[in-house]
């Protein structure tokens, strides 16, 4: 078994159709376009869903509901992480993401309560979770909200 005596199965390689060859081809005269009508001609260009100028279906359907914003996706971070970083320390987003705490340092950050903080820090995010709040001030520490 060599790669010089391997063959193609059959029916994998399709010649190319070829057009307005004559009428020996087969391709000739119209070159399959049928007779006359917008779909005969060169350069058409319609969009899909193009209905041949009645009104598409799209526009014809009444249009209800509405969009609305997409929530906007928070990051969580526990007191369980934060209580690793020494006393008085600030804590922000770029030191969250050095420590894995975070994927993004970009992203938005919520502190959420589970854990338990027992020195003072100062931490920056842009939403904290009221228990949060309650036991970082509890330990001494400060929060700063990110607008």
């Amino acid at each position: 078994m060599a790669l010089e005596s391997l063959s193609s199965v059959k029916g994998a390689h399709k010649k190319k159709k070829l057009l307005g060859r004559g009428p020996g081809s087969g391709h000739g005269k119209t070159s399959t376009r049928g007779h006359k009508g917008q779909r005969s001609r060169s350069g058409r260009d319609f969009y899909l869903g193009f209905e041949g100028g009645q009104s598409p279906l799209i526009r014809r359907i009444p249009k209800r509901g509405f969009h609305h914003k997409p929530a906007r996706q928070y990051q969580l971070v526990n007191l369980k992480g934060l209580s690793n970083f020494s006393e008085g320390s600030l804590i922000d987003s770029n030191v969250l993401a050095e420590n894995r705490l975070i994927k993004n340092s970009k992203g938005l950050i919520k502190i959420l309560a589970e854990g338990r903080l027992t020195h003072a820090l100062t931490v920056r995010a842009h939403k904290f979770s009221k228990g949060a709040i309650e036991k970082i001030q509890k330990a001494g520490g400060k929060i700063e909200i990110i607008e």
